[in-house]
């Protein structure tokens, strides 16, 4: 499983790097808007942590430009700030996180959360066209 960080604090992208790494994902950061989609177009990332304050461009912007080239994509806010919380604009990410030591601990529970729901969604679609059955949205 892919990780990508988008933050544009070296030190933040290095050490959440580490720390995914020993985890067993394979980790890919970047810390400006222009690299991301560039990134986004040779790699395929299965969830992308989202820092919402970044350099000339505001995290909710990035959150919609990742959602309309990739709909299904997870993203999980990792932010400073946790007075996003109640913020109707969050419900366009798949999960929020307020970064911190102890924070750590529950962002690597939540990619895991993320990634098992992806993971399921996926078989059963795979299983849904294996039995022949199209969904057709509206």
């Amino acid at each position: 499983m892919n990780v990508l960080i988008v933050d544009d604090q070296q030190y933040v992208r290095e050490m959440l790097s580490e720390e995914l790494a020993n985890e067993g994902y394979g980790v890919a950061s970047v810390g400006d808007v222009e690299s991301l989609a560039d990134l986004l177009n040779h790699i395929q990332p299965d969830i992308v942590l989202l820092d919402l304050y970044l350099d000339g461009f505001e995290g909710w912007e990035v959150l919609r430009l990742i959602k309309r080239r990739s709909p299904k994509l997870p993203v999980l806010i990792f932010t400073a700030y946790d007075s996003f919380a109640d913020d109707p604009r969050l419900c366009e990410a798949d999960g929020y996180v307020v970064k911190s030591f102890s924070g750590l601990e529950l962002l690597k529970q939540k990619i895991a959360e993320l990634l098992e729901q992806r993971s399921i969604l996926g078989k059963m679609a795979d299983a849904q066209v294996e039995k022949g059955i199209v969904s057709v949205g509206l």
